[in-house]
């Protein structure tokens, strides 16, 4: 059941490559009752416990030097109930699996975010969210959980049982339990038709609440040094189905998003003064495109360009404002950012420490290549982020504690309460959790 960890001498690392640990071991179960076996045995050896999905978080959230437990055998669909429509997996099984085979079974989630390499509890743990008008984040729509909690006892919640940790639980950042089984709210398969086209970044804040108020799921990036920016529109449709063309597909959305870009970053890095030149070709490389698709394959794309990224959210009213400050300060800056910058939007829900809790939300994130110097730039990016009551998504960069968080969170001491119930002897402990939600 013992696995070493990957990577030399037993050390994990994360997929953006800044943060590594060292755990003491491995454990790689083959059910919930294994799974809760090595929860008890941690507690018997005073060893810390975490669960670790496919290492998309660029925050130590998942780093431990204690018991590292790998979910890669806890995957596959437990049950489909086509008459309450919901869904029922296991923890472990990446989005992607997960998407394709709701696909097979003619079902698809509402929303989701824009790569599918996470695993569903990875995902919902830590609040990825891909950007809709009217539908939430992937926990949003979680209908029920199962969690081995600290004494290795396997509690189960929803609306009707144990709401309050149901409530906290959908976004529980690994600190309530290790998550083994969710089940999902799923629709019957739909087409989505995906508009993309650029469009001058004065033109998209201006016009920021229509674009919002007339699509089902807007976003755009941003290009620094640059008044480019790309927009997305993917609103449901009637079809028929219409693809991206697979050599087009493979040009824009792999050569040029992918491959070009790599290279661009390469070459960045290397001669950063060349970064803004690169900005205004890579701004107006892909061009306007519609097609109309399955879900899944017109929210998610392929990313293999290794970056390091920080988003907040913001109070959507304040989202134009927090953008202009942004592009004026990287303007003034000398900062060389190839990057774009991706903004979604997501409306408020009821999980205890959603990003989007209680508030209608937008969301900025700002990345870096990897390997190149990131600290300058986001630490400016987010005192302007705070300014606005910003959010840090809890698993990206980002430098606040459970001070700064109890004064952006309402529902805050709820959390933390419920934590002092659920894991006393703080047995899913690390240096994250410490921090972002105190000793």
């Amino acid at each position: 059941m013992s696995s070493t960890a990957n990577g030399k001498n037993g050390t994990w690392r994360n997929w953006g490559g800044n943060v590594s640990a060292r755990p003491a071991m491995e454990v790689t179960p083959a059910s919930v009752d294994e799974l809760a076996a090595a929860v008890r045995r941690a507690a018997e050896d005073g060893l810390k416990v975490k669960a670790v999905g496919s290492g998309h978080s660029f925050t130590s959230i998942a780093a431990t030097d204690g018991v590292l437990i790998r979910p890669q055998l806890l995957t596959g669909i437990r049950d489909i109930d086509r008459e309450a429509m919901t869904v029922t997996v296991e923890s472990g099984t990446p989005l992607k699996r997960l998407n394709v085979a709701l696909a097979r079974e003619g079902l698809s989630l509402t929303n989701m975010g824009d790569i599918m390499e996470q695993t569903v509890s990875g995902a919902t743990s830590t609040g990825t969210h891909g950007t809709g008008r009217d539908s939430g984040s992937i926990a949003a729509q979680i209908k029920g959980l199962e969690l081995v909690t600290a004494d290795g006892s396997v509690l189960t919640c929803s609306e009707k049982e144990n709401p309050e940790v149901f409530a906290a639980a959908r976004i529980g950042l690994g600190a309530l339990g290790i998550v083994t089984a969710i089940t999902f709210a799923v629709e019957p398969l739909f087409l989505l038709t995906a508009r993309e086209e650029p469009m001058p970044f004065d033109r998209v804040l201006s016009d920021f609440e229509e674009l919002w108020a007339e699509n089902e799921h807007f976003e755009f990036y941003w290009f620094p040094h640059t008044g480019n920016t790309n927009t997305k529109r993917n609103n449901r449709s009637a079809g028929p189905e219409r693809p991206v063309p697979q050599l087009q597909s493979w040009f824009e959305d792999e050569f040029l998003s992918n491959g070009a870009f790599q290279v661009a970053n390469w070459v960045g890095r290397a001669v950063p003064a060349t970064i803004p030149a690169i900005a205004q070709i890579s701004s107006k490389a892909l061009s306007a495109r519609t097609y109309t698709d399955i879900p899944y394959k017109v929210f998610t794309s392929p990313r293999r360009v290794r970056f390091v990224e920080m988003e907040y959210a913001v109070p959507r009213a304040a989202v134009v404002e927090a953008l202009r400050e942004l592009k004026t300060m990287v303007d003034r800056s000398g900062l060389k950012v190839s990057f774009p910058v991706e903004v979604r939007t997501a409306p408020a829900d009821d999980i205890t420490l959603s990003t989007a809790s209680g508030r209608d939300t937008a969301y900025i994130a700002v990345h870096m290549f990897q390997g190149t110097p990131y600290q300058r730039y986001f630490t400016t990016a987010e005192r302007i982020f705070t300014a606005h009551e910003g959010r840090p998504h809890w698993g990206k960069v980002h430098t606040r504690d459970a001070e700064y968080f109890s004064r952006v969170y309402p529902r805050f001491a709820e959390f933390t309460a419920l934590r002092d119930r659920l894991d006393p002897d703080r047995r899913f402990q690390n240096d994250y959790l410490r921090r972002v939600l105190g000793a």
